[in-house]
């Protein structure tokens, strides 16, 4: 059982998702929160992580480290999300069981899930058809990571527990155009265009692609959660449950930043996957729910982008 006391290794504690957790965990009173740089821990060395978990003996886990990015980056970089993914997760798992670690929670994301769901996507619904071809080298990469704690949950008698999460948005995130996920890449384009007095905005796709958002402090919340909650599931979908198409997305955006452009869409771009929203059904029999709504959390996220500016 996690306690305050308890010693909890947090791998990505500078990413957008790990800085969150980071911060909650202190906030709510975890005293021996284990972190460890890029530069003094490759996370990709197996003998590294190895050695490092050994001598530290955390009894906790998170993974919330690993190399992320919006369409455009995943479309570019395929052998390095596969790879730097992979080892990530095989690593921090293996070594986690090798050194007698008991509580163990990795983060995936919605993208594992097949392409031509429809309806709300359930934890069943994994591994059911094809991936989307914009981000399947990541979705792979997680994928393994999920099947990891699944089958060493089996084998070795563990409990560890996958949190797939919908699209994460809030402070600390990547800006960079080229690297980041929608809602990232419209707020900067509308703050651009308001600052330059631009009258349009160019979309990828066209704009009719569902989606659901998370604010990343809720995503903490729930990894904390689940630190003290047993559980029967290797696999559960944190989420809103609610979807809207990216054009809305980018229209609730202009409103917070009170400057209205007109949308233009590069439809030689891909939509990604038509809707992804997750059926959250089995984290609220747990007890977890998200409480930051979506206009409060996406004024909380500009506010930390112009802080970022300053």
């Amino acid at each position: 059982m996690i306690t305050k006391k308890s010693k909890i290794f947090l791998a990505g504690h500078l990413g957008l998702v790990g800085s969150s957790i980071y911060r909650k965990l202190k906030l709510n009173g975890y005293k021996k929160v284990l972190i460890s740089s890029k530069k003094n821990l490759d996370l990709r060395n197996q003998n590294d992580v190895n050695k490092f978990i050994k001598i530290n003996k955390p009894d906790c886990v998170i993974i919330a480290a690993g190399k992320v990015g919006g369409i455009v980056a995943n479309s570019m970089y395929t052998g390095e999300f596969i790879y730097d993914n992979v080892m990530i997760a095989s690593n921090l798992i293996h070594s986690s069981y090798k050194n007698n670690v008991k509580n163990l929670i990795y983060l995936g994301s919605s993208c594992v899930y097949p392409s031509n769901i429809r309806r709300k996507i359930k934890e069943t619904d994994l591994l059911k058809n094809y991936l989307e071809k914009t981000n399947e080298a990541y979705a792979i990469a997680k994928i393994t990571g999920i099947k990891l704690c699944e089958y060493y949950n089996k084998q070795y008698n563990l409990s560890y527990l996958c949190l797939m999460p919908s699209n994460i948005y809030g402070p600390n995130d990547n800006y960079n155009l080229t690297k980041s996920h929608f809602i990232p890449a419209i707020i900067k384009k509308v703050h651009l265009a308001k600052k330059k007095n631009k009258k349009n905005i160019i979309l990828w796709g066209n704009g009719k692609s569902k989606r659901e958002i998370l604010y990343v402090d809720d995503l903490a919340d729930a990894v904390i959660f689940f630190l003290k909650k047993k559980t029967k599931h290797s696999l559960i979908n944190i989420g809103t449950g609610k979807d809207m198409t990216i054009s809305k997305y980018a229209y609730q955006i202009m409103n917070i930043l009170n400057y209205k452009v007109k949308l233009k869409f590069d439809k030689s771009k891909p939509n990604g996957t038509y809707r992804k929203v997750l059926d959250v059904s089995l984290a609220k029999k747990y007890g977890w729910k998200y409480s930051v709504d979506i206009n409060t959390g996406l004024i909380q996220t500009y506010n930390a982008f112009l802080n970022k500016l300053k």
